[in-house]
């Protein structure tokens, strides 16, 4: 079986919410946008999308919790990554993790989706 794209999709009834979040976030406008229903960012190696789900879906996407997914997100610079999330309103709730393969910090967008921000050590970028 062939793969033309893989991508990883946000369901969320705070649809524009969440668009303006990730705008800020990484920076960047998104490329497709229908208000109130979705939008989508490409990001090198990632095409991010956030839609509204059917209203008879609703309830599948409501989780309480972020469960094994996680959207990883490298930075060039986690301090200012942090300060940013939290001039967005979101502050990391945890302090920084540092492991062989560099430093990380968790947070989560406006609907409690987890984000790792990871931030590699000089010279394995």
């Amino acid at each position: 079986m062939n793969y033309s794209s893989v991508y990883v999709a946000l369901a969320s009834v705070n649809v524009d919410a969440l668009v303006t979040f990730y705008s800020d976030l990484l920076g960047q406008t998104a490329q497709r946008v229908i208000p109130s229903r979705y939008g989508e960012f490409q990001v090198v190696g990632l095409r991010l999308a956030i839609f509204h789900p059917r209203q008879d879906h609703q309830a599948e996407f409501q989780a309480t919790t972020s469960g094994g997914m996680s959207l990883c997100i490298d930075v060039e610079d986690l301090d200012q990554a942090i300060a940013r999330l939290a001039q967005l309103g979101h502050p990391p709730p945890g302090p920084i993790i540092t492991a062989s393969h560099g430093r990380e910090i968790y947070a989560y967008d406006p609907d409690g989706n987890r984000l790792i921000l990871h931030q590699s050590p000089p010279g394995h970028g």
